[in-house]
């Protein structure tokens, strides 16, 4: 197989230099904000169990997955989620503690992605968990981490919040199988008109086929609460509406109202979510930035029920996002350090000073001060500094 050692398998790729620096940044302010918000970090294992990802109580199709067994014969798969691995240890390793816990983690997930060219199968995510808490002000704490995230990082934002529960509500009364509902919500959050249209009408027609038909439309402002209403037949879903609207004016209360807006057709997930929904996502960027919601049940499956939400953002789509705006990952250094002969050490020495300055710098490894000062122009290096008898500690510029 050495016809392959030149290049990466599929949905995988190399991070070079700028990406690496800009990627490490864009890391290192969420976790900045994560960690002033009170949330603590954990990290879990690359590799775990089938049994947690089982797809027969996650969702998650065994298509996605990538397996492999261990030296007894188990079977393993390499994490194609964060949040699962994360109530595991809520419900045995963190059981003791006083809720709610606030968690946040920085790992990589695989998710194999057949025929769907473009998109990788690796990816950094950063999110928070915040488990043992439910209700409005949960909700709320959520959606303001997941803005100010978004606006440390990419400031060009749009975030659209859905509610899990309205579409179940009106799902149930539609006279179909459980995979055909499944179906119907799969259209729906593809915005794919045509297939919803197409299995609605084999229906019988009711209110709730009306319904559903419109969800993937009801899109915008506060008014699009409104227009949902008039379809309500369920106290059920009705009551989804109330709770949206009071998340959607606190968060214009706070500012928000450029960034926010309501998408009753976003369905993602939904034998895995419960309540509020919500993505993030850049104009540079077609796929969603950030992914979240409210996912009450989960905990139940680990025997330690507990309400809980949270969400994750895909570091690296947002990375490359910016990259093709033109943002920068890495500067070159503020100087490039050159010892004429015999003053390699002192040279080093005076390196380390002006890194203790603050100052980026660059050792030369060159014999001549020419081939030095030829590098620092090829690298956009401004200033060279020569270490030697005669001129001690002068610096040049570069170019």
């Amino acid at each position: 197989m050495k016809h392959n050692r030149k290049i990466t398998p599929e949905g995988m790729k190399d991070i070079l230099l700028e990406e690496c620096a800009l990627r490490r940044a864009l890391q290192q302010k969420l976790e900045a904000l994560f960690q002033q918000s009170g949330y603590r970090e954990v990290v879990t294992p690359g590799i775990e169990f089938y049994d947690l990802f089982d797809p027969a109580h996650t969702g998650i199709p065994q298509e996605s997955l990538y397996k492999m067994t261990d030296n007894k014969g188990r079977l393993l798969v390499v994490r194609p989620d964060c949040t699962l691995p994360i109530a595991r240890l809520t419900a045995t390793r963190l059981q003791a503690l006083p809720k709610p816990l606030r968690l946040y983690y920085d790992q990589t997930v695989y998710c194999n992605n057949p025929g769907l060219t473009g998109r990788d199968d690796e990816q950094l995510q950063c999110g928070i968990e915040l488990l043992g808490a439910g209700g409005m002000r949960a909700d709320l704490e959520a959606m303001f981490l997941a803005s100010q995230a978004m606006e440390r990082i990419a400031p060009d934002y749009r975030i659209e919040i859905g509610h899990a529960a309205f579409f179940r509500a009106l799902a149930d009364e539609l006279p179909v199988q459980a995979e055909d509902r499944e179906a119907i919500r799969r259209a729906i959050e593809a915005k794919n008109y045509s297939s919803l249209s197409a299995m609605l009408d084999t229906l019988p027609d009711s209110p709730a086929v009306h319904a559903v038909k419109l969800l993937p439309r009801l899109f915008g402002g506060q008014e699009v609460l409104e227009q949902a209403r008039e379809l309500c037949r369920s106290e059920k879903a009705a009551q989804t509406l109330s709770d949206l609207k009071e998340l959607y004016e606190k968060l214009c209360a706070l500012g928000l109202q450029g960034h926010i807006m309501i998408d009753l057709g976003l369905v993602q997930r939904n034998d895995y979510y419960t309540g509020v929904v919500f993505r993030a996502y850049l104009p540079q960027c077609g796929d969603a930035v950030l992914s979240g919601g409210r996912y009450d049940s989960l905990l139940n499956w680990f025997d330690q029920p507990m309400p809980a939400i949270g969400f994750a953002l895909n570091v690296d789509a947002i990375t490359g996002a910016l990259l093709r705006e033109g943002e920068e990952g890495e500067t070159a250094p503020d100087l490039l350090v050159h010892g004429a002969p015999g003053y390699e050490t002192q040279a080093l020495s005076y390196m380390r000073e002006r890194m203790e300055k603050g100052e980026k710098c660059e050792y030369s490894v060159f014999e001549t001060e020419e081939e030095a000062r030829a590098y620092a122009a090829a690298c956009g290096i401004a200033r060279l500094a020569i270490v030697g008898r005669e001129t001690e500690r002068q610096e040049v510029t570069a170019g």
